[in-house]
C-alpha cells in the first residue's frame, strides 16, 4: 500500500469511529439524526475500502453509495439545524 492508500486506510478508521459515536448518539441519546450520520459515514466506509482494496464496484455503484451518503447527511444536518 503506497503513502495515499496508507492516508486513505486512516481516513476510513475516522469514518469508522464517526460511524460508530453517530451510532450511540442514535441510541443512547435517541436523536434521529444519529442513525442518518451513521449511515452516511458506514457509506463512505464502504465507498473507500471497495476503491482501496480494488473490489470492483461498478461506476454506477460508486456514484449510487455516494449520493445516498450525500442525502443522508443532508437529512442528519437538516435535523439538527431544526432540533430545539
Amino acid at each position: 500500500m503506497d503513502t495515499s492508500g496508507a492516508i486513505q486506510f486512516i481516513a476510513s478508521l475516522a469514518e469508522i469511529v464517526i460511524a460508530l459515536v453517530a451510532l450511540l448518539i442514535a441510541t443512547r441519546k435517541k436523536k434521529t439524526y444519529g442513525w442518518f450520520i451513521a449511515l452516511a459515514f458506514g457509506l463512505l466506509v464502504v465507498f473507500n475500502f471497495a476503491r482501496i482494496f480494488a473490489l470492483g464496484v461498478p461506476p454506477a455503484g460508486d456514484a449510487m453509495i455516494f449520493l445516498i451518503a450525500g442525502l443522508s447527511m443532508v437529512c442528519a444536518v437538516w435535523m439538527v439545524w431544526t432540533e430545539r
